[in-house]
């Protein structure tokens, strides 16, 4: 997917990213490197995590708090994600014609190379039937 160098921090950031399951912030996927012997600066972590969103290589969704959440890709397509407002549940959502949509108010006004970020979130159907 990327062309990026492959530096020895970005090979700890992916190597740890891609043993957890689901999503993690930024500090907690610094903290995982550590305890397994990684030195890495928490900075660096971010500063290689906005790199791989950037190429594609890492998924980042964004809790109601504002924080950022990030995995390795599980899908090589573009996708959106629809993520649970209590228990954090991401379900990956392939929605065709949203694509449609955005690629035609594009040509509509002359935009080529677009990119676009959809944040989806409600409260899934466990949650729902949960005593709150």
């Amino acid at each position: 997917m990327s062309s990026t160098r492959n530096t020895a921090q970005r090979r700890e950031v992916i190597d740890v990213l891609g043993r957890v399951k689901g999503f993690i912030s930024a500090q907690d996927l610094h903290g995982l490197i550590v305890k397994s012997g990684g030195q890495i600066a928490l900075a660096t972590v971010y500063t290689q995590l906005k790199r791989l969103v950037e190429s594609g290589d890492v998924d980042v969704v964004m809790t109601d708090r504002g924080e950022s959440l990030y995995r390795r890709c599980v899908v090589d397509a573009h996708h959106h994600h629809l993520a649970c407002r209590v228990c954090g549940a991401i379900v990956e959502v392939d929605t065709p014609e949203l694509e449609d949509w955005t690629n035609a108010i594009a040509e509509k006004f002359g935009y080529r190379e677009l990119r676009h970020v959809l944040e989806l979130s409600g409260i899934c159907a466990q949650c729902q039937a949960s005593p709150r």
